[in-house]
């Protein structure tokens, strides 16, 4: 990260880009035992939350990355009672989780509780159903919550969490995907945010791969603008546990009783139709 001219700017050295917003003001920043998070006021996007200098998500464009982490998973599975979110500190997928009428109980598991805090008090729309009474705020560790859970005792697990670094990396592994397909109950799904098609190609190959070692059969990566994430494309990877990804319940999806800004049921069904390349390398 970058702050100069008040211009926040994310370069992506690897990739030879960058990513800049103007700012209005800087309103907050903090260590936390985990990371650095700040929150900037900008001119074009809104509130802005970074996390050791990344963009997490802005006012302008999270409901995109949001809506798709939650409902095509969620309209993919047959019936989704009980959902486990792992990371999603910021409580906007919660949110859209919860709009599913036959979701029982959702438990969202973030390492930091100062994401979530400070979420509730720059960006209180995304925290709208922190209180619903399905609704459990846990701030652990996420990796050891799954190898803890009961077998056959979920039916989605969301990953909305950042980039395979630090905290985040044991999210990409093998034994990560294994411990997730043993508390899936038959048909459930896991849903991971897999990063941007065009700058990380490798990585969600690599991660497709684990997924198949730890014993999912059917994949399927989804793939949506997010203008402020690097490239601007991102993606999300589904691997289900005896379930076909590639159809979804379109009437369901169609005929949703609640408002969506992003998702629907085309937009759903395109994001499934992956251009050539990405079929290419993903095999």
């Amino acid at each position: 990260m970058a702050l100069g001219d008040n211009w926040y700017t994310e370069i992506y050295p690897q990739d030879g880009a960058a990513f800049s917003l103007k700012l209005t003001d800087k309103i907050h920043e903090e260590q936390t035992p985990f990371q650095t998070i700040a929150i900037f006021e900008t001119e074009g996007f809104g509130t802005l939350m970074t996390i050791d200098g990344l963009v997490m998500l802005t006012d302008r464009d999270n409901f995109i990355y949001h809506e798709m982490m939650a409902h095509t998973g969620l309209f993919t599975h047959a019936n989704p009672q009980d959902v486990v979110i792992i990371g999603g500190g910021d409580c906007g997928t919660l949110r859209e989780v919860l709009k599913h009428a036959s979701v029982r109980h959702a438990c969202q598991v973030d390492i930091d509780e100062r994401v979530t805090r400070l979420a509730e008090q720059y960006f209180p729309e995304l925290c709208d159903s922190n209180d619903d009474k399905r609704a459990t705020l846990m701030f652990d560790d996420g990796i050891r919550y799954m190898a803890d859970a009961k077998p056959g005792s979920v039916d989605i697990v969301i990953v909305d969490s950042t980039d395979p670094v630090g905290p985040a990396e044991g999210l990409f592994t093998e034994k990560f995907y294994r411990n997730c397909h043993r508390a899936l109950r038959d048909g459930g799904i896991i849903v991971q945010q897999s990063e941007s098609p065009l700058f990380h190609l490798k990585l969600i190959r690599a991660m497709r791969d684990a997924m198949q070692a730890a014993g999912f059969v059917d994949l399927a990566t989804v793939n949506f603008p997010q203008c402020s994430y690097p490239s601007g494309w991102w993606s999300a990877t589904m691997a289900g546990k005896n379930i076909k990804l590639n159809n979804f319940r379109n009437d369901a999806a169609r005929k949703r009783p609640f408002a969506t800004r992003y998702y629907s049921d085309g937009v759903h069904g395109a994001a499934l139709n992956l251009p050539p390349f990405m079929i290419t390398a993903l095999g």
